[in-house]
């Protein structure tokens, strides 16, 4: 049977940074496989539903790079995969469980609901629904829950959990689990508006979409059992599970906004890399069993597997986020992160620059930045002739110095395409205009790079000297010291 998976957000909130884990792992192993990978909206909770948050979830896994097989996104089919679009299947498979005594019906009232909780927390007993007290059709009879149903009065349907029951199921990651039915609460299943609760449209779009394979956070572990109940009241053979662990703070406590980013798009819009985010987040709970770090998508696809996650929670390590977001600048191709940058710099306002320069700058500059963006406002001095200022008093000190300004002077005069063409030239060049002012080479360096740039520290010298062209820096020395 091929491998199919899913991907089901709700849209009640911005991509976490859990979810886009979440979300790549079922995209890698699917693609691994050759299977499909789904997107399926679970909008059943309308109460909490964000506006524009189904929108910016699409968007920034496509910037990750997880693609899609079947969903709303894919030939702007959104009816089939959108739950909310679904109620009425849900309703026809909640009816079908009341009839073949695997849901029943209850007509308990708000206040009754609390009465009974606090009954239970009063005589220390775990809150749950129960069966035997409450108004339901157990306890009303067939005839009374007959009226009931005729009069039109507020119900729902619950999960009917057989009493004395065990639910045994494998986990792919976490081994075998078995939980004793006592623990399990008689779920609602459809709610008193008739719409389904997450876990009866979950069990019946899984089994309709054919999913093979269920990756979902460690959170949905304790509803696991009442989905294998729900699969055994269908007669349908459930999926096989696997639950991620939890991402952690630092602290290893549950991964919070107060300890930094959580949402996909914090990172987006501070300057992360698609390709730095998904290699750092894949590796959070998984390991390929070697010491490489770094991955493109397509090794990750390569060597993805479930039998490699961890059960234990992963801690989200910024600074080594860090790390890996500097490799990445490091090696990534020039003219690939010159595309990217061009629309800040035109946003920046400076005039139209070649790509294949951009690129040289990048080159030069990308050890000493921490993201692209600081490439607009760190290499200023390499996209436009209109440079940052230098204080009076710097300009006044160096002005003052006559063997200086003798030497940058005749540094500009003599200045040449060959003089600055590589280091060994540029050196030899350099030593002799400080040897016939009286200086060592390197107190005119330091002055040489502020009448050229405007700023006291950068790249190497020679290699921006060459890059801005030995006309434009002669031009921008004699402007300095005038």
């Amino acid at each position: 049977m091929k491998t199919r998976v899913r991907f089901a957000p709700s849209p009640t909130g911005f991509l976490h940074i859990g979810s886009l884990r979440t979300a790549l792992y079922n995209y890698l192993f699917a693609k691994g496989l050759g299977g499909t990978l789904i997107l399926r909206v679970e909008d059943t909770d309308r109460t909490r539903l964000v506006e524009g948050a189904l929108e910016e979830q699409i968007e920034s896994l496509a910037w990750a790079g997880v693609v899609f097989d079947e969903g709303p996104h894919v030939g702007g089919n959104f009816g089939p995969y959108v739950q909310s679009e679904r109620f009425d299947l849900y309703r026809e498979h909640g009816m079908i469980l009341v009839e073949n005594g695997s849901a029943y019906y209850a007509f308990d009232t708000a206040e009754e609901l609390d009465s009974m909780r606090q009954r239970q927390q009063a005589a220390g007993i775990a809150p749950k629904y129960d069966r035997s007290s409450m108004r339901n059709q157990y306890t009303l009879g067939e005839q009374e829950t007959a009226r009931l149903l005729a009069e039109n009065a507020d119900h729902v349907i619950r999960l009917k959990v057989p009493i004395g029951t065990e639910i045994r199921f494998t986990d792919a990651i976490r081994g075998d689990v078995v939980v004793n039915g006592k623990e399990i609460d008689d779920q609602i299943l459809l709610k008193s508006d008739g719409f389904p609760t997450y876990h009866l449209a979950n069990i019946v779009d899984d089994h309709l979409m054919e999913i093979t394979h269920v990756i979902r956070a460690e959170e949905w572990l304790p509803s696991t059992p009442k989905h294998i109940l729900l699969y055994k009241a269908f007669g349908w053979e459930p999926p096989i599970f696997a639950h991620v662990p939890l991402l952690l703070n630092p602290d290893r406590s549950k991964m919070s906004k107060r300890h930094g980013d959580t949402h996909v798009k914090d990172f987006r819009q501070k300057g992360y890399f698609p390709e730095a985010l998904v290699n750092f987040v894949a590796l959070l709970g998984w390991n390929p069993g070697t010491d490489q770090e770094l991955f493109s998508m397509s090794e990750l696809i390569e060597k993805f597997s479930l039998d490699r996650v961890h059960k234990a929670g992963a801690v989200f390590d910024f600074k080594k986020l860090e790390w890996v977001k500097q490799e990445y600048i490091k090696m990534m191709d020039p003219t690939i992160l010159a595309a990217r940058i061009l629309p800040d710099l035109e946003k920046a306002g400076y005039p139209r620059i070649e790509i294949d320069y951009v690129a040289k700058v990048i080159a030069l500059l990308r050890e000493r930045i921490s993201f692209l963006t600081d490439l607009v406002e760190f290499g200023d001095y390499l996209f436009s002739d209109t440079l940052a200022e230098v204080s009076s008093e710097t300009l006044a000190t160096i002005k003052a110095n006559a063997e200086l300004v003798t030497a940058l002077t005749a540094f500009a005069n003599g200045l040449t395409p060959e003089a600055i063409a590589d280091a060994d030239a540029f050196k030899t060049y350099s030593q002799q205009i400080a040897s016939d002012a009286g200086m060592k080479m390197g107190a005119i360096m330091k002055p040489l790079r502020l009448a050229v740039t405007h700023r006291e520290v950068g790249a190497d010298i020679q290699q921006t000297l060459m890059l801005l062209g030995a006309d434009r820096c002669k031009t921008r020395i004699v402007d300095f010291i005038r």
